[in-house]
């Protein structure tokens, strides 16, 4: 066919892996299934598992040709190699497998798909050596559907297999999880995607500079297909040609200069220079949140650079001198936090703004290290309030007035700051994280831990969890940015397998409990016996101090 003729087909769907040895940055994955197709160990039903884009359903659909496949020569077996040439390989990979069924559960998610689906598991497969069921995004069933697979799926008939892919395994119950093998796909390393879209850019015939691959591999975040429709993206914008420059204003994303200008003016307490170059990045088409997530970075770099200084690059060194560690670690906490509000507020950009300007306010506090020392001595912590238009520099000078005699410090009121001198202690149960939330302003995140939370492992910065269904699936993210912030530590949130009760469940049944001592006391029955229809809403233990004072003993009164 001539090549103008031939249909353009994606770079993610030209360049998906034919065989599992192809997965980009699955080693453990492809290794642990060859050696059960070499063996013969094969399951009744897996599960992928794993971020978009990734490969589940590439894996999914390979696995099915490693189980079908019959060799070049027609007589082969079950092998983790499948040949690619005979006639299941080909039309598995074109989609027209008889035997192959892919189903979306996003859509065909009702008790009636399923029952049709275990109906139709029954019968042999009419051309391959196995029917394969591929039901994508499964965590979207039906629990009544989930309830009428799990039988199927713990005794199949001897010729099916089913495979199972999803975004939120959390949301599988436990019972659907016990049935199958799971096999974590990972996000693929940076410097690992950024080789693969080199080669695809080789093929393809592009000439890619390797800073703006590293950016699109950074960018894709671990998901082999984002980077490769970035890639695509960008190839198509260069005409052949992949650079930093056009990357970046294809993602809409701040040279890094301008980032390293930005924090500088906040860290220099200028928030009018800030909000100036910040508005000008604006204009030039960049993204708010992707500014905010820049001056993060910039300041991890900032703080790597002052514990070792031999490996800090040359555009940092004079910003790095400047500040110092505990103002890195105030700068990250702030815009952790701010990066949350920037992608909730209708207005990013605003949000963004004031953001800028919170930190560029910081510029004047005393470190940790001064305010505990005033503290400690009694004194009274101020700060001074600089003259409108001279925002204080690191140095102390007025903005506009280097070299000159200093002004005459403008008398100020002595400000008493609430700043803690210490991190707080670290919360050990789920009982003090919720306590710890809501006290620190995190009310919404606090309810959603109480009521959806099944803890499997508590322990201080480590936190393993079985979330509820209908539990927003950035739970885990959010709980741990939350502890970061409000104790200054870092915190590992994952997701476990839990029939623990949630703090909800667990308080709804100590009510319960109370609720049922209660009706065996005396004065209790008497009551509910009078009042027809009365009941027990709750049941209060009220402690001495609320008890009513006993008469106070007369003299001469018998004691028994």
């Amino acid at each position: 066919m001539d090549a103008e003729a031939r249909p353009y087909r994606v770079l993610a769907r030209a360049y998906r892996p034919t065989r599992l040895s192809e997965l980009v940055g699955q080693e453990a994955l492809v290794r642990a299934l060859a050696n059960a197709f070499r063996s013969g160990r094969i399951a009744q039903a897996y599960l992928l598992t794993g971020i978009r884009g990734t490969g589940k359903t590439t894996t999914a659909r390979l696995i099915a040709k490693c189980l079908n496949c019959v060799g070049e020569d027609g007589t082969g077996g079950v092998t983790p190699e499948p040949c690619g040439v005979c006639e299941p390989c080909r039309s598995i990979a074109e989609d027209r497998h008889i035997d192959v069924l892919e189903i979306d559960a996003a859509t065909n998610n009702g008790i009636e798909h399923i029952r049709d689906l275990v109906d139709n598991a029954r019968y042999a497969p009419a051309d391959g050596r196995y029917k394969v069921y591929i039901v994508d995004e499964v965590h979207m069933l039906s629990q009544a559907s989930f309830n009428g697979l799990l039988k199927t799926l713990e005794e199949p008939p001897p010729h099916a297999r089913f495979i199972l892919a999803t975004t939120e395994v959390r949301k599988l119950p436990v019972t659907v999880l016990s049935r199958c093998q799971r096999y974590d796909l990972r996000r693929i390393e940076p410097e690992v995607l950024q080789e693969h879209l080199a080669e695809v850019a080789r093929r393809e015939g592009a000439e890619a500079d390797p800073d703006a691959l590293a950016l699109i591999a950074k960018v894709a975040g671990g998901s082999a297909r984002d980077g490769l429709s970035l890639l695509d993206q960008a190839i198509t914008l260069g005409e052949g040609t992949v650079e930093n420059t056009g990357v970046r204003a294809m993602l809409g994303l701040v040279d890094r200069s301008y980032v390293l200008d930005l924090l500088g003016h906040v860290a220099g307490g200028e928030p009018k220079k800030a909000l100036t170059l910040f508005r000008e990045l604006m204009a030039a088409g960049g993204d708010p949140k992707t500014v905010v997530e820049d001056l993060l970075a910039l300041t991890h770099e900032l703080t790597r650079d002052k514990l070792e200084p031999e490996a800090a690059a040359s555009e940092r060194a004079e910003l790095a001198d400047k500040l110092g560690l505990a103002v890195l670690a105030r700068a990250w906490q702030v815009l952790l936090k701010g990066l949350d509000e920037v992608g909730q507020a209708p207005d990013g950009a605003a949000a963004a703004e004031m953001l800028l300007v919170r930190l560029a306010c910081m510029g004047d506090l005393p470190p940790p290290a001064e305010l505990l020392r005033r503290l400690e001595g009694g004194g009274t912590v101020t700060t001074g309030a600089p003259a409108p238009g001279s925002p204080p520099v690191p140095g102390g000078t007025p903005a506009g007035t280097r070299g000159a005699a200093p002004a005459p410090p403008r008398p100020a009121p002595a400000v008493a700051r609430s700043e803690p001198a210490s991190l707080p202690p670290m919360p050990r149960d789920l009982d003090g994280i919720v306590e710890l939330l809501s006290a620190g302003g995190y009310p919404r995140l606090a309810a959603q831990v109480r009521s959806g939370a099944r803890p499997a492992e508590v322990e201080p910065g480590r936190l393993r969890l079985a979330w509820t269904t209908g539990t927003p699936a950035d739970s885990s993210r959010e709980l741990a940015h939350a502890l970061h912030a409000l104790t200054g530590r870092r915190w590992g949130v994952d997701d476990a397998r839990s029939e623990a009760p949630t703090l909800a469940e667990r308080d709804e049944a100590v009510r319960r409990e109370r609720i049922d001592a209660a009706r065996h006391w005396p004065q209790v029955r008497a009551v509910l016996d009078k009042i027809p229809g009365a009941t027990i809403v709750d049941v209060e233990t009220r402690t001495d101090a609320d008890a009513p004072t006993p008469p106070a003993r007369q003299e001469g009164s018998l004691s028994g």
